[in-house]
């Protein structure tokens, strides 16, 4: 108790000791009518000073010159706002008084602040673009004042303060013609020249990179722009991340992971080098050359492109005057209007690229229905068919020899688009009549028609099979069988001699080779057929007419209203010689 009260007596004593001199000091250094300057900064010869400005604050720098110096330049380098900045030069007329007690705290540009004389400004600039000020020195000048302010919001800039004639050396300097010059404009990609970089100093060429960045926003006035611009996508994308990281049914678990994460301390890594400082910045093209060809951009896209060229030893840069791009739009395939009822054939004429075609159907009807049948003869070629209306996909189905029905209803237009996928396995057939005119390597046929009065895709006999009868047979006729279905409809029966070749090969006929391709003389019979009931509908036919000991290919085509007509399986058949 006794050591404690002994201490707080001390410390009494020496509190009212201290209190008791520090406003005597006050008083006496510090004139009522004083007003207390902000503190100054020294601008150095041959540096580069960076300094930061807050929003509306004028930020002042000072300098003196050598006795003897001719000429001097400053350059400022704003980063990715504009500012305004001046350069004055301040004459004292007298030394500073004496009689005012100046505190030891003030330095001496405050002290001739303070003193009477004169101020002539030299050079001022608004804007966000480099400005170098290079002019004589002025004899009587006492300091040099260099004002910089930002109105907008916070930003950094930097300045540098050169003595002497010619160029300080410390800048790339920039071409006559500073702009960046655009070669030529493709789906993807965009070429860029542009002028070298020149330079009085022939040991520092070496030194010098040109870096070109590519953005689909804006030019850049300088490379700290574009590290200031590429820092803030960073960081909102860093927030993005922090948020979806807050949203978790499991809050506790997570901040206790994250406790645990931050209690291991982060390895401490050494300041960035020159090149490491330049490493972040992505170009798309660095080096010595002066044409670059930037790629891998998307089509009907609008982008700028800056070009800068950096100096590794000073560690200081120059832009060229940037330019913009739009990239040319993807070629639109032709859309092809499909007419009521018309029977069109789609090739594709290379087997090696991603052929396709787009169709468009417009049925007819208040019910804006319609039927789309297709098949593929390209001899084991499939087709990918996707049918869409409005950007939206209704279906989409592979199509191959056999024929395919796809039902349309409730748009008042489709977009029918065919690409070619390829041979299926095993089904490559090198018969001359599935062989297409014109060196054609695959072939759609298909037909859209619109349906008035359906409500679904037609019915399809059981089987495409032909059956002949052999006790039937004879020398100058046989007997054909085939299935129909519920729906009346009309059925065509042709028929072709073979010889004795084709005979053996087979000679059977193309499955896409429809009756609008056959010859009227070929036609033997044309018969309605309709039976209700599926599995008793079955249609006989007795042709007649033929040579005793010949082959002939038979071939039935159920003739529809809509869609193509569907092709029964090829049935050769051999009358007898003898009867």
């Amino acid at each position: 108790m006794t050591l404690m009260s002994l201490s707080w007596c001390l410390g009494a004593a020496f509190a009212l000791l201290c209190g008791s001199s520090w406003p005597q000091v006050h008083s006496a250094l510090a004139p009522e009518n004083e007003v207390p300057l902000r503190p100054t900064t020294w601008l150095p010869e041959g540096k580069i000073t960076s300094i930061t400005l807050p929003k509306g604050r004028t930020r002042r720098l000072y300098f003196t010159l050598k006795k003897k110096a001719p000429a001097l330049s400053v350059t400022v380098s704003p980063c990715d706002l504009p500012i305004e900045w001046s350069l004055a030069a301040r004459t004292l007329k007298d030394k500073p008084l004496k009689s005012l007690q100046w505190s030891t705290k003030k330095s001496m540009p405050e002290v001739w602040w303070r003193g009477p004389g004169t101020e002539e400004k030299m050079h001022s600039f608004t804007g966000k673009a480099v400005d170098t000020y290079r002019g004589p020195s002025y004899p009587h000048a006492s300091i040099y004042i260099v004002r910089l302010r930002s109105k907008q919001h916070n930003t950094r800039a930097t300045v540098y303060l050169h003595e002497g004639l010619g160029p300080s050396g410390a800048f790339p300097l920039l071409p006559a013609d500073p702009r960046v010059h655009t070669l030529g404009v493709g789906m993807t990609s965009v070429t860029l020249s542009w002028a070298p970089s020149v330079t009085s100093l022939p040991h520092t060429q070496k030194s010098y990179d040109y870096c070109v960045l590519v953005n689909s926003q804006q030019n850049y006035p300088s490379l700290c722009a574009a590290r200031e611009s590429m820092r803030k996508e960073k960081d909102q994308k860093q927030e993005k991340k922090e948020r979806r990281r807050r949203v978790t049914v499991w809050p506790i678990l997570k901040e206790w992971w994250w406790q645990q994460w931050d209690s291991y301390p982060e390895p401490q890594s050494p300041p960035p080098s020159l090149t490491d400082e330049y490493a972040d910045l992505q170009c798309v093209c660095q080096g010595t050359e002066s044409v670059c060809t930037v790629s891998e951009l998307l089509p009907d896209t609008q982008y700028y492109f800056d070009v800068f060229v950096i100096d590794r030893l000073n560690g200081t840069s120059m832009a060229y005057k940037g330019t913009f791009a739009q990239t040319h739009e993807e070629a639109r395939a032709a859309i092809t209007t499909l007419r009521e009822g018309e029977l069109r054939w789609v090739t594709f004429r290379d087997r090696g690229s991603n052929s396709e075609q787009f169709f468009s159907f417009r049925p007819r009807g208040l019910q804006q229905s319609g039927l789309l049948t297709l098949q593929s003869c390209g001899g084991g070629e499939k087709v990918k068919v996707t049918v869409s209306s409005k950007g939206q996909v209704l279906t989409s189905q592979a199509v191959g020899g056999d024929l395919a029905h796809i039902w349309l209803q409730g748009s008042p237009s489709y977009l029918i688009h065919l690409e070619r996928e390829g041979t299926t396995t095993g089904q490559i057939s090198d018969s001359p009549d599935l062989a297409l005119p014109g060196g054609l390597m695959a072939s759609v046929k298909m037909q859209t028609s619109s349906a008035y009065h359906r409500r679904g895709v037609p019915s399809l006999p059981s089987t495409l099979q032909i059956k002949s009868f052999n006790r039937l047979r004879g020398c100058n006729s046989v007997t054909l069988a085939w299935m129909g279905t519920e729906e009346r409809s009309l059925y065509c029966v042709y028929r072709r001699k073979l010889g004795n070749h084709e005979a053996e090969a087979g000679g059977l006929t193309a499955p896409c080779l429809g009756p609008e391709s056959r010859s009227d003389t070929e036609r033997v019979l044309c018969k309605y057929f309709q039976e209700l009931n599926p599995r008793r509908a079955v249609t006989t036919a007795v042709i007649g007419g033929l040579e005793p000991g010949m082959a002939y290919v038979f071939d039935v085509y159920l003739m529809r209203r809509w869609g193509i007509p569907i092709k029964y399986a090829s049935k050769m058949v051999k009358t007898r010689k003898e009867c």
